[in-house]
């Protein structure tokens, strides 16, 4: 077993094998580009590595947000050992070794040890726990990297001793000093003479969609499949379209940027945005979610968000779902789309999601109230003779339908109203007609009571 260490940034006899991407790994700040928020002169990260003071903490960002190189330099300033592991191909063995080998050094040669996990939220319950004797005692200083949201993936035990730093998809300014860099330093691409337009710079700077080791990535592929000549290496538009053709924008499939943006596509549809919910819908679809999980939650909106207000939403969204079994992609999306936009901007009503939870929590909270005599059936001669049914007053034999007083709810339990219509769309008659029925409800029993 092998642990990564901090070394010579940049090896002669290897560099021509490395990828771009490690080949231009920011050896300083200076070097390091975007998370100002973070790295700003007064900004707690920033202080912490100019003044060499180590603390546990675990950098939470997308890929190509710079949380390795972050840790690295970290490492670097602090004049600290570093070590790495990677959850996905590591377990408690190599922990324990990672443990032995910062023992080892303190004991040697006073140096610190910052123990650098990627992907840390790969790491079940036992193997994140072993981690916290070694932080009580300083033996090492730990810092995580994940794409995952901590609160979610980590232990609150292992959480509670470290700092979290949110990095951000980097931004368009700073991919493109990335690009600048990598034309200009002889570690990069300087020494094959590469040109790219400015035009094209910007083309794989929005193919890299935040992310400064897809855009590195990018920019090595076209320069090699780019034609050489006598200036050098020119990219043209024809190469560039190409590689960046297929380029999906971020979403990480059932990853936290999959429930951000179901989230915000739900959050669109009920603020009445078809044209954000209509974004969000196409967002998800370019990023490769499945239409047929969207269209299940395009259903859920209908009877969460419109509800009664328009009950037509309801089988339009079904619609929706079976023409897209139906007719599969691109085609069955189009109905996913006007199912999304109908949604959008009907009336909206969560009068039958509210009441339905507050129902659901009188039934979890009360025990199993006995149904009443006059509301159970009666279909044999002894159910009759024991009182089953007795006192039932059939609708359709009452005035205007309505058996006027008649309580539907369990001994023991006071008469609820649940179903609060609102004042929109059809539920603005539902009201209407639901105030009237109570209002009689309360009358009848208010003289029932005086007799």
């Amino acid at each position: 077993m092998s642990l990564g260490r901090q070394g010579s940034l940049l090896d002669d006899e290897q560099s021509a094998y490395r990828p771009l991407a490690d080949r231009l790994r920011p050896q300083n700040l200076s070097q390091f580009v975007g998370q100002s928020h973070l790295l700003a002169d007064s900004a707690p990260l920033r202080q912490a590595i100019e003044k060499g003071h180590l603390h546990s903490m675990v950098f939470w960002g997308p890929p190509g947000s710079g949380k390795t190189t972050l840790a690295r330099l970290l490492a670097a300033h602090c004049d600290a050992q570093f070590l790495s592991l990677s959850a996905v191909m590591s377990g408690v063995r190599e922990i324990r070794e990672a443990v032995r080998e910062a023992k080892a050094e303190r004991q040697s040669g006073g140096r610190q040890t910052l123990l650098f996990v990627d992907e840390v939220h790969r790491f079940n319950k036992s193997q994140q726990d072993a981690f916290l004797p070694h932080l009580e005692d300083g033996t090492l200083f730990f810092v995580g990297a994940t794409t995952e949201n901590p609160s979610f993936e980590l232990n609150n035990a292992l959480l509670s001793r470290l700092r979290t730093y949110l990095l951000k998809p980097l931004e368009q300014e700073a991919l493109l000093a990335v690009i600048e860099r990598a034309l200009s330093e002889k570690a990069g691409l300087a020494e094959r003479r590469v040109l790219i337009s400015a035009e094209l710079r910007l083309r794989l700077v929005q193919a890299s969609d935040g992310d400064a080791r897809r855009l590195l990535n990018l920019l090595e592929l076209v320069s090699d499949m780019a034609q050489p000549s006598e200036s050098g290496v020119l990219i043209d538009a024809e190469v560039v379209m190409q590689v960046t053709r297929e380029s999906l924008r971020r979403f990480d499939n059932k990853g936290d940027l999959f429930y951000e943006q179901i989230s915000a596509l739900h959050k669109a549809v009920r603020g009445s945005s078809p044209d954000g919910a209509l974004y969000w819908f196409c967002r998800m679809l370019d990023g490769g979610c499945d239409p047929l999980y969207i269209a299940r939650r395009v259903v859920r909106m209908a009877s969460e968000e419109i509800g009664n207000a328009d009950p037509r939403a309801l089988p339009l969204a079904l619609d929706a779902w079976q023409v897209y079994e139906r007719l599969g992609s691109p085609e069955g999306e189009l109905a996913l789309a006007q199912a999304v936009v109908y949604l959008a901007c009907a009336a909206k009503s969560n009068a039958v999601y509210k009441a339905f939870n507050e129902a659901l929590a009188d039934v979890k909270t009360h025990s199993s109230l006995e149904v009443p005599m006059a509301l159970r059936n009666a279909p044999t001669d002894l159910m009759k003779e024991m009182g089953f049914s007795e006192g039932y007053r059939y609708a359709h034999n009452e005035v205007d339908g309505f058996a006027a007083g008649a309580c539907y709810f369990p001994d023991g339990l006071s008469e609820r109203e649940y179903y609060q219509p609102v004042e929109r769309g059809l539920e603005i008659k539902i009201a209407e007609k639901i105030r009237r029925l109570r209002a009689k409800n309360r009358q009848q029993r208010q003289q029932e009571e005086l007799k």
